[in-house]
């Protein structure tokens, strides 16, 4: 059974860091790309972060270009979101997927990816 289980969310101010973890069991992480996605009340889910599964090429949304990096650790089974200068924009539930995602548009829509984490609140005060 396929499981991914985020974790690292909370309540920091604007400014603040965070990471955010996604572990994996059930499957061979390094053999799937990874995506970040999140949610706001009320709002669509919505694209963040992507990291391939070989290269570990990293794609992020515009507005968190130079603030969030994505990572992996494959020999953990584990893939990260580090999200620095946190603002309150940035205020959601946080999701990890992955998925045989092309390195192409489809990359942003959730839709491409197969499996989904519970997600993890992040909340960022102003």
């Amino acid at each position: 059974q396929v499981q991914l289980v985020e974790s690292g969310g909370g309540l920091v101010q604007a400014g603040d860091s965070l990471r955010l973890s996604c572990a994996a069991s059930g499957l061979t992480l390094s053999t799937y790309a990874m995506g970040w996605f999140r949610q706001a009340p009320g709002k669509e889910r919505e694209f963040v972060a992507h990291i391939t599964s070989s290269r570990g090429t990293t794609f992020y949304r515009d507005s968190v270009k130079g603030r969030f990096t994505v990572s992996r650790d494959n020999a953990k089974n584990t893939v990260y979101l580090q999200m620095n200068n946190l603002k309150p924009e940035d205020t959601a539930v946080y999701y990890c997927a992955c998925g045989q995602v092309p390195q192409d548009w489809r990359q942003t829509r959730p839709t491409a990816y197969d499996y989904w984490g519970q997600g993890t609140q992040v909340t960022v005060s102003s």
